[in-house]
Order: structure tokens, then sequence, then C-alpha cells
């Protein structure tokens, strides 16, 4: 796909000093790429999207349950993977009660990451890899110290989760279903790097595009993708009604450029695509 590939040259000319971009079918078929698919990047709080499918996949195992308690009293397991469990972004403070408004909050991730090593005796990085990278193939991915914000990995390793999170393997469909439906609907709250959402929706630690504006998706993205960015200059979106996946992945951190750069270069991603 010429168009395709012209679409994500674009990303070439960012003003970073390395980037590296794929583009991922429905059909798990990797359309177009730009910059070193085997340069290893730090995610940031992309690392949630995978510590986030660990513990899907501890739940299907049995290890965990969505209605488990943790955290904070009345708070479970889908509240701390929702940002609905009260926390304070990087404190053990409560700024709310479970489930009434979305915090996004660092602290929710490592307590869910302290939880399924004491239910499973792994710690949270191997508990991570044996269950997610070893079978998807990603073998320079690591979730590092932080479920929260410490993984690093290459475009490559990311291109098989991209594929992973449209056509499940290592999760049943219904299980990611509810993943990327929103949950607790109706919440506002801030996106970071964003402002204050009316309507803040995420799934079980993936974000949901929704309605969201200003948003670091591109404005022809639907209502239905879902992802995540981090404020190392990464991102990961997966558009389900666009049947595609788009990585991105630098080292300047989040700011402007970032804000001003990725939505309509997503649209040139999507036009390309489409056409």
């Amino acid at each position: 796909m010429a168009g395709l590939d012209e679409a994500v040259a674009q990303s070439q000319a960012w003003d970073v000093p390395h980037a590296s971009v794929a583009v991922v079918t429905a059909e798990g078929v990797v359309a177009a790429t730009a910059g070193d698919q085997q340069r290893v990047y730090r995610l940031a709080s992309v690392t949630k999207l995978l510590s986030a499918y660990a513990v899907l996949v501890a739940v299907e195992e049995g290890a965990l349950s969505l209605q488990q308690p943790a955290g904070p009293e009345g708070s479970t397991v889908e509240h701390l993977l929702a940002h609905t469990a009260g926390y304070d972004f990087s404190s053990t403070a409560l700024r709310s009660g479970p489930g009434e408004r979305r915090l996004y909050s660092n602290t929710g991730f490592e307590v869910l990451a302290d939880l399924l090593e004491s239910e499973t005796g792994f710690s949270f990085g191997d508990y991570a890899r044996e269950a997610v990278f070893e079978p998807l193939g990603m073998p320079v991915t690591t979730i590092g110290d932080s479920a929260a914000a410490g993984g690093s990995s290459s475009a490559a390793d990311l291109c098989r989760f991209a594929a992973e999170l449209q056509a499940p393997k290592l999760l049943d469909p219904a299980t990611l279903a509810r993943a990327t439906s929103v949950a607790f609907p109706g919440l506002r709250g801030v996106l970071p790097g964003f402002g204050q959402q009316p309507r803040n929706d995420w799934g079980l630690g993936l974000e949901i595009r929704g309605e969201k504006s200003p948003h670091w998706t591109g404005s022809h993205n639907s209502p239905a993708t879902f992802g995540h960015f981090g404020q190392s200059g990464t991102f990961l979106w997966v558009d389900p009604e666009a049947h595609l996946a788009l990585i991105a992945l630098t080292d300047r951190p989040f700011g402007d450029w970032a804000a001003q750069a990725w939505p309509p270069f997503s649209d040139a991603v999507l036009a390309a695509h489409a056409g």
C-alpha cells in the first residue's frame, strides 16, 4: 500500500530523536512500518495495556476475580482496572469513593500488581512474561519496575500485541469485549494531557475514545477506538471499526508536539488505509 507507506513515513519528520511506527490490520498483518522496528523504547503508561492484559489472563485462569475486593474499602479488581477505586494519581490518598469518579491512577495498577503477586506467588513481571509476552513472541518486552509505567518494548513486539488485541488467542473474545466496553459509564474525569472530560470513558485498563475532545487519537477514529498513550512519547490504538491498529514509539517526552502531531497523523493513516 503505497499510500499507507507514505502516511506512516510522516512520523520520520517529527522533532524527535527516534520514531518507530507500525500499522497492523485486523488479520494481524503488519501493513506498513517506519523507523527501526527492533529499537527498544520506554513505554511509560502504555505499560498499562500490557499489565491489564496480564491481569485479565489471571482472571480467566481463576487466580483473580473482577469482583474480588482490592484496594480501598468497597473497591474491587474491576474498579482498579477502570481507574474508579478512588486513589490519587501517585499515592494511596483517597479522593473519592469507589465508582464515583474516574481518577486516573498509577497507584491502582501497583496495587493490582501486588495483589497478583500475593495470589500467584510470581512477581508481576514474571507473570506477564509467561502469560503474555512469551506466548505472543515478544522477546524484548518487559514490565520493568512498575506495572503502571515501567515497561519497555519495540514496535516489532507491539505489533504482535496489537494483533492479539484484534483477534485474541490468549483471552476469550468475550473477556476482551468486556475489557473494551465502558466500565462504570458516565463518569467525568481528567484525561492526562488533555484536560477535564465530561465522560472520561475507560474499559478494563484500556482507554476508550468515546466522545472525548481534545484527544490524542484522530478526529476520524471511531468512538470505539481503544488503547493508551504514554508520557515517554508513545501510543498504541486499535480502531475496531476501521479494522486497524497503530503503534508509535518515540524517545521524546509527551508534550505539545505530540498533542499537535498525533491526531492528524492518525487521520492520515486511517485515510490511507480506507483509500
